[in-house]
């Protein structure tokens, strides 16, 4: 049988009897998918594997536990041959074909008149593909075709009518590679994005030409968009019957108002899908190969947006303090934990653009920092990082490591670094 004689179609077999010949692996398969698709199953085997037959106690299907004999194609709908026999899955066929009844040899594929494709199923999208009659080959393509509508590299996109929906995705630090699998889906998804400035912006590019972009993107003292009226537009689009997917940097949840979108799409009937990406307080640290825990240096650490929060957290070298947008108050917050107790020589790292080309990093120690950053001009968006953790960034100079802290690889050499 040549490929060109394939017609490739889907059966609805809802309610309609069919049959399977065979007791083993593959005819438990093949009636497992069959009851899936809601057809009404008989099985018809001297033996059954204890798939089949737990399929048969429970009364999803009906086994005769006897030889096959060519009354059982009587009017059915679709049959399907898995005996391991030649000769009892050639009868099965040739008798079906006798009745206008469509079987599957799994013996010969040749002189099969139908193909089981391999299927894979993702969201309500139902793949199916053959390959010449090699089924290894078909679950090949079959499998890299549900990798890619998973990871969005494929289209998923309803351009039907469908329900509004809002997504809460985060983005992480802005490198297109960190964002979730599933971020990734429902932005191929998408009919409106609502998107912040330190989002994965590369993925703007990828998007179908008719999708729509609003900008929301806040600076630090400049919120052109207010949260108030980003919180209208995700209801808006999602009663107009869009898929809303509001793409943010981090995590929805990590001082990203993500819990007050959710709530508001709530309030007005909108269904809300909050899916959590890498929070920048965590990945743009480690970017500059500091970690926020490390063993015999800090057990714990906090995340803060202002120096006012500083009062409630531990001034020590040993406890990881991290503070996101925090360059503008840099030398208030520098000046609040020396004034509660932290040495002026704790070291303190700065990354700006973490996963960005144009990364840096800037590293100091508590009395030093503000001078440097102001000598630097340093900007937003940074993250920094107070503690002895900072010694082992591979970033550091000599003089703040021991032969404890160890060191590790930094990500890129094209990173500028400033230190002390």
């Amino acid at each position: 049988m040549a490929i060109q004689d394939i017609y490739p179609t889907a059966l609805r077999l809802l309610g309609r009897p069919v049959l399977v010949v065979g007791g083993g692996p593959v005819a438990a398969r093949r009636a497992k998918g069959l009851l899936d698709a809601g057809a009404v199953v008989t099985v018809v085997a001297p033996v059954a594997s204890p798939a089949l037959k737990e399929m048969a106690d429970a009364g999803l299907l009906t086994w005769e536990a006897r030889p096959y004999l060519s009354s059982d194609v009587d009017g059915v709908w679709f049959a399907q041959t898995a005996t391991g026999d030649p000769e009892v899955d050639a009868q099965v066929s040739t008798d079906a074909e006798a009745q206008r009844v469509w079987c599957v040899n799994a013996s010969n594929h040749e002189a099969s008149a139908a193909w089981t494709p391999a299927v894979a199923e993702v969201d309500d999208v139902k793949i199916a593909v053959n390959a010449g009659g090699d089924p290894r080959r078909a679950m090949a393509v079959r499998d890299a075709v549900a990798t890619a509508l998973e990871t969005g590299d494929l289209p998923l996109r309803r351009r039907r009518a469908h329900r509004g929906t809002v997504a809460l995705v985060g983005g992480g630090p802005g490198d297109t590679g960190l964002i979730t699998v599933r971020g990734r889906r429902l932005l191929g998804q998408a009919d409106v994005v609502v998107a912040d400035r330190l989002g994965p912006r590369g993925l703007l590019n990828e998007l179908a030409p008719d999708v729509r972009v609003i900008e929301v993107g806040k600076t630090p003292g400049h919120h052109p968009v207010p949260q108030a009226e980003i919180n209208r537009i995700l209801v808006e689009e999602a009663l107009k019957g869009h898929r809303v997917v509001r793409l943010k940097g981090g995590d929805p949840y990590v001082l990203g108002r993500g819990g007050e979108e959710a709530e508001y799409c709530r309030q007005h009937g909108v269904e809300v899908e909050v899916v959590s990406g890498v929070t920048s307080a965590i990945s743009v640290p480690g970017a500059a190969g500091i970690p926020v825990t490390h063993r015999g240096l800090a057990k714990g650490f906090s995340v803060v947006t202002g120096h006012e929060e500083l009062s409630e957290v531990p001034a020590r070298p040993d406890h990881t303090i991290v503070l996101l947008m925090g360059v503008g108050q840099l030398r208030e917050s520098a000046s609040a934990l020396g004034e509660a107790g932290m040495p002026a020589d704790t070291p303190v790292g700065i990354v700006e653009n973490g996963y960005l080309p144009d990364q840096r990093v800037t590293i100091g120690t508590l009395g030093s920092i503000a001078d440097q950053a102001d000598a630097a001009g340093v900007a937003n968006p940074a993250v920094i990082v107070i503690g002895d953790v900072v010694r082992v960034s591979p970033f550091a100079p000599p003089h703040f490591k021991t032969a404890d802290y160890g060191t590790t690889t930094p990500n890129s050499p094209r990173k500028t670094v400033l230190t002390t």
